[in-house]
């Protein structure tokens, strides 16, 4: 078909605006913004690649739509990547794929039925596409301002040191400027909170987080807590880029427990120094990837009752008992890490601590187990009680 750039236009506009609309009642009924970002990514790039498709093609086949659509479901995922657009593969996949049959089914079939000319003029639909181009464009306009207004407001904290604890009930962002401090901790018992850019001093808990989804905690810093330093429960969290010192005793730097079910937690990039555990996730799921954990009095980092997930990529230095665990029926990935320098804890029982394992399988737990780097430890796998680990040939 040879579309003249009118005609290209107004055939994508009419095309998008029945995935529009789902992307719209998909974004109320989840809730989630992601369909509708997807939407008007998916829009954008289909309009500015028109531009360039008519300078390309004086005529276009229909077999070209196949290539044209693998390019430009390439350019969205990566734009997608780019802009940290929160679309899930699979869902954000299909979503694409039922859009571009659509267009195929309307181009070929719909919209030469609704303008029987629509061949002859190069795809335009005169006052028809003008009419859908301009509803396409007011429905995407009125739902990006809708979702604007439901966008969280931003609390900013000054400088300086400022009495806690703060207990946030809904959603919002807490942002600190450089050198902010809360004495007594922060507490988030609301849905959709980021706290970033912000130091906590004592309490027991340096930031707790109670019955909440989809809480990011980024560049913190937790020092003194008397407990665990982040605590999480029944939550799901991404922590990203943070510090935990824990005093010595029973103090854990990062625990995450009792989610299980509520989705994929992320723990990415933060450093635990001392302390009893520094990252523990019991009866959750959660990938544990890139942080450094060091000097803890009995596991750096462990996956316990029934947990699941990933531990990628961690430094794990200078643990008494085990480096990193895998326990009670949980199944753990462990993989490209670096465990030295545990040592064995001889004042406890247990042959799993004495020993000072840099990994540890016990009581039915399983582990699978690739390109770990293991150096110094006092042992270096250690299986225990029905528990089992893979590795690769």
């Amino acid at each position: 078909m040879a579309y003249t750039l009118s005609g290209r236009l107004q055939s994508r506009l009419a095309a998008a605006l029945l995935p529009l609309l789902v992307a719209c009642v998909l974004s109320v009924a989840l809730p989630a913004w992601w369909p509708l970002e997807l939407a008007g990514l998916m829009i954008g790039v289909g309009l500015a690649l028109d531009l360039a498709y008519d300078r390309l093609f004086d005529y276009q086949p229909g077999w070209v739509a196949v290539p044209l659509g693998l390019f430009e479901l390439g350019a969205i995922v990566m734009l997608v990547r780019t802009f940290e657009i929160g679309a899930p593969l699979w869902p954000a996949l299909a979503f694409f794929a039922a859009s571009w049959v659509l267009a195929q089914v309307l181009a070929h079939a719909g919209l030469p039925l609704l303008r029987l000319s629509y061949g002859d003029d190069g795809g335009e639909l005169g006052w028809i596409g003008a009419g859908l181009a301009v509803t396409t464009l007011a429905v995407f306009g009125t739902a990006g301002v809708y979702a604007w207004s439901q966008l969280p407001p931003t609390v900013h904290l000054s400088a300086g040191v400022h009495q806690g604890p703060i207990v946030i009930t809904h959603k919002q962002h807490l942002v600190g400027e450089r050198g902010t401090v809360v004495r007594g901790g922060i507490i988030v018992r609301a849905d959709d909170v980021v706290v970033r850019n912000i130091a906590t001093l004592g309490g027991e808990y340096g930031i707790e987080v109670d019955d909440a989804q989809d809480v990011v905690l980024d560049n913190v810093r937790v020092v003194g807590a008397t407990l665990d330093g982040i605590h999480v429960r029944r939550s799901r969290v991404s922590i990203s880029d943070c510090r935990v010192d824990s005093p010595s005793g029973w103090t854990q730097g990062i625990d995450v427990s009792f989610s299980y079910g509520m989705g994929m937690s992320m723990i990415e990039g933060c450093t635990v120094v001392g302390g009893m555990q520094g990252i523990v996730v019991d009866s959750a799921e959660a990938d544990i990837h890139r942080n450094r954990v060091s000097t803890t009095s009995y596991q750096a980092i462990a996956m316990t009752e029934m947990s699941m997930g990933m531990v990628s990529e961690n430094e794990v230095a200078g643990a008494v008992g085990a480096g990193i665990a895998c326990v009670d029926q949980s199944m753990c990935m462990i993989e490209h890490n670096q465990v030295s320098g545990t040592r064995p804890d001889r004042s406890t029982p247990g042959l799993e601590r004495q020993a000072g394992y840099g990994i540890v399988s016990d009581y039915r737990a399983e582990a699978e187990l690739a390109e770990n780097e293991l150096v110094g430890n006092a042992g270096r796998v250690g299986v225990f009680a029905g528990a089992v680990v893979t590795q690769p040939d």
